[in-house]
C-alpha cells in the first residue's frame, strides 16, 4: 500500500452511542516514510515526540482518539461545561520537566493546590501534603515518634526502581507504624488514587511515587487540559511533528527482527524506528504478534497483571452558580477502618473530590466538581444494557449525597451530571479492562526491555503504578526519547556507509 489508502478504509469519530464515521480523510496529509512513528498521545508519547523533534528527527504520531492526550484530557457539555478527565495532580518535579522538555509557558501555568483535605472516620484535617506537614500530622495528631517518622521517610527516600527490593507496602507500613491503620491509611490512600498502589504492592513502587509529592505537595495545571494540550500542539508544530487523531494504529511491521513502520488507516507507513504508547500487551500481543518475541518474553509479557481501573462522575454548575471554597481535592470516606482493596469496591465508600473553581480555569467563571473511585472491570464488564444504566445511576445518586455532606445545597446547583465507568475506560483509550494505572510494577522490566526483542520497537506507556501520574508519564517519554536517538544514528551511519 505504501502511503495509499486502502480502497475499503473506513474513518470513525469516538462517541458514547458507538462510533460514527467522519466525512474526512484524517491520514490525507500522512508521508510514506519518517524516522519514527510514535503510536499514541499520553503524555508519554507526546513528550517523546517532542523531544525527538526537537533533535531534528521527522516524527509520525498517530492517535486513535479525536483529542490528544490520552488520560490528560479533557471534554465539552452543552450549557458550556468543560471536564478534565480524571484526577490532575502531581509533584513539583513536572514543573522542571515541562520547562526543560515543553515550554516555559507550559511550566509556568503549573501551581500548587492550595488545600488537601482528608474526611474519615479516622482523622479529618487539611494538609499541606509535603513532608513537613505529614511529619508534624503523624507526630502531633497520630502520636508517632519522630525519630520513627524521619526513619521511614529516609527509607522511602533512598528507594531506586533498579533495587532488588521484594518488601511489600504492608510491610514496609508494619515495619515503621505497625498496627497502625489510621496512619497506612494517611499514607496510602492518596497514592491509591494516584496511581493503582495497594498494600500487598510492591513497597518500591510505592516509595518512590509518595516522596516525589513529599517534596513540596500537590501541583497542577491552570488553565485546564484543553489549554495544556493546545500548548503541546503548538510546540510538537513547532518542532515539525506531525500530528494525525482519529487515525488507529493496526499493525507494527517487523523485517528482519526489526520494527520498519506500521499499518494505520490502511495504510501502510514505514519508519526507522517505533515507539509504542500504548498498553503493553497490546503492544506485544496485537500489535506486533508474540511469534516477533522469544516465548519466554512473550509469556512474561501475558503473565503481567493489569492495574485497576476508575469510575469518575462529573458534576458541573450552571452558569452564575457558586459554591464556597472547601479545598482542591478531598479525600472523603465512610469507611471505618482502611482496606486498599476496598477502595475499587463495587459502589464503594471511599471517593476523592476534585473541585474546579474559577481559579483552576482563569478563563472561565464555571465552577464544576468531579469525583473519582477506583474500580474492577469484572463489576462492570458483564452487565447488560439496563443493568449498567441502573449502576451508574446509583453511582451518581451516592456520590452527590456525600457531596451534600461537604457542599450543602449544591445538588439544585448542577445543571449536568455524568458519569465514566470502566467500560467508558475502555471504550475511549482501548486500555486492557479499561485499566486507567497500566500494569503492575513486573510490567517495567519488559517495557524497558522491549527494543532488545526487536530492533527499533519501543515502548513508553501504561506501567503507571511507577509513575507520579503525569510527571512519571512525561519523564517516561524523555527516557524513551534517549533510547531512539542513537538508535536513528546508527542507522543513519550505516546508511551512509552502504551509500559510499
Amino acid at each position: 500500500m505504501s502511503g495509499r489508502s486502502s480502497p475499503r478504509a473506513k474513518y470513525y469519530r469516538g462517541s458514547t452511542d458507538g462510533r460514527r464515521p467522519l466525512g474526512h480523510d484524517p491520514l490525507a496529509k500522512v508521508r510514506a516514510a519518517y524516522d519514527v512513528v510514535v503510536i499514541g498521545s499520553g503524555l508519554a508519547g507526546l513528550t517523546a515526540a517532542n523531544v525527538l523533534g526537537k533533535l531534528g528527527h521527522r516524527v509520525a504520531l498517530f492517535e486513535q482518539h479525536y483529542n490528544f492526550g490520552g488520560l490528560a484530557t479533557w471534554f465539552k457539555r452543552r450549557g458550556g461545561h468543560v471536564f478534565d478527565i480524571s484526577l490532575h495532580g502531581f509533584p513539583v518535579g513536572m514543573i522542571k520537566t515541562c520547562r526543560r522538555h515543553w515550554t516555559l509557558e507550559i511550566a509556568q501555568r503549573i501551581v500548587r493546590l492550595d488545600s488537601i483535605r482528608f474526611d474519615n472516620p479516622q482523622f479529618r484535617f487539611e494538609t499541606a501534603f509535603t513532608r513537613a506537614d505529614f511529619t508534624e500530622k503523624l507526630v502531633g495528631v497520630f502520636g508517632a515518634e519522630r525519630s520513627r517518622v524521619e526513619e521511614f521517610f529516609a527509607h522511602l527516600r533512598a528507594m531506586n526502581f533498579y533495587d532488588a527490593n521484594r518488601e511489600t507496602v504492608a510491610e514496609v507500613f508494619e515495619r515503621f507504624f505497625p498496627g497502625r491503620n489510621d496512619i497506612h491509611r494517611l499514607l496510602l490512600e492518596p497514592i491509591a488514587y494516584a496511581n493503582g498502589s495497594a498494600l500487598d504492592d510492591p513497597a518500591i513502587a510505592y516509595g518512590i511515587v509518595f516522596s516525589n509529592f513529599m517534596s513540596s505537595g500537590v501541583y497542577t495545571f491552570s488553565g485546564g487540559t484543553d489549554l495544556l494540550v493546545g500548548l503541546m500542539r503548538a510546540e510538537l508544530e513547532r518542532n515539525r511533528v506531525e500530528l494525525f487523531s482519529n487515525a488507529e494504529v493496526e499493525r507494527i511491521l517487523v523485517e528482519n527482527g526489526a520494527a520498519v513502520g506500521v499499518v494505520v488507516g490502511g495504510r501502510e507507513v514505514r519508519a526507522g524506528a517505533v515507539l509504542s504508547n500504548a498498553s503493553l500487551g497490546t503492544t506485544v500481543q496485537r500489535l506486533v504478534g508474540p511469534g516477533h518475541f522469544e516465548a519466554s518474553f512473550a509469556q512474561g509479557v501475558s503473565a503481567v497483571r493489569l492495574n485497576n481501573s476508575s469510575c469518575q462522575v462529573y458534576m458541573g454548575l450552571t452558569e452564575g452558580a457558586t459554591i464556597p471554597f472547601v479545598t482542591d481535592l478531598l479525600f472523603s470516606s465512610s469507611r471505618e477502618r482502611f482496606d486498599s482493596r476496598s477502595l475499587c469496591d463495587f459502589h464503594g465508600e471511599s471517593r476523592t473530590f476534585s473541585f474546579y473553581y474559577p481559579k483552576t480555569r482563569p478563563q472561565s467563571e464555571r465552577y464544576a466538581v468531579v469525583s473519582s473511585t477506583n474500580a474492577n472491570w469484572g463489576d462492570w464488564a458483564g452487565l447488560s444494557q439496563e443493568q449498567y444504566e441502573r449502576e451508574k445511576a446509583k453511582l451518581a445518586a451516592d456520590t452527590l449525597r456525600e457531596l451534600e455532606r461537604h457542599v450543602p445545597g449544591v445538588t439544585s446547583k448542577l445543571d449536568h451530571v455524568e458519569v465514566a465507568t470502566p467500560r467508558t475506560f475502555g471504550f475511549y483509550t482501548q486500555h486492557p479492562e479499561g485499566t486507567s494505572f497500566g500494569t503492575k510494577f513486573e510490567g517495567l522490566e519488559y517495557s524497558l526491555k522491549l527494543h532488545e526483542q526487536v530492533r527499533g520497537l519501543f515502548h513508553a506507556g501504561s506501567v503507571g503504578i511507577i509513575m507520579s501520574g503525569w510527571l512519571g508519564a512525561a519523564n517516561y517519554g524523555v527516557i524513551a526519547a534517549a533510547k531512539l536517538d542513537p538508535y536513528l544514528a546508527g542507522l543513519a551511519t550505516l546508511a551512509a556507509a552502504k551509500g559510499r
